[in-house]
């Protein structure tokens, strides 16, 4: 039951990102590289967490990687911080990961959301409240 929850929440959450946000945009790729509305992109990527800065600090940290040549943020979706108990969602402050995206979007860079469940070593319960409890 908990990896269908995950799945449940990840399908939702990457549709709603999709309307919100996707520009409809044709990918493909070849045996050289992406493809990306026709034009031959090199994804250079590098990671800003966002719940670890405060909103404020998003618009500079993301114009730094991108002055530093990446044109992709990846990001970890941090489900402890964003379901505080079973369907108790919360979407704002330094978990306002619309506004985080939007950021993102308005300087012409890419994201890659790793919707889980799985956060780095350091952050315990990078899951869902629900899948990382255990009932009997």
């Amino acid at each position: 039951m908990g990896s269908c929850l995950i799945g449940t929440h990840c399908l939702v959450l990457a549709l709603f990102l999709q309307l919100a946000f996707g520009n409809g945009g044709n990918v493909s790729y070849d045996s050289r590289s992406l493809i990306i509305d026709g034009q031959r992109k090199l994804l250079i990527s590098t990671a800003i967490h966002y719940p670890r800065s405060v909103p404020a600090m998003w618009p500079g940290l993301v114009q730094l990687a991108k002055d530093g040549g990446a044109n992709v943020i990846e990001s970890y979706v941090f489900w402890n911080g964003h379901e505080l108990s079973p369907d108790n969602y919360y979407f704002e402050g330094r978990y306002d990961l619309v506004k985080f995206v939007k950021i993102i979007q308005e300087a012409g860079m890419y994201m890659i959301l790793r919707i889980g469940p799985f956060v780095a070593a350091e952050w315990n319960f990078g899951i869902t409240c629900r899948s990382s409890r255990r009932t009997s």
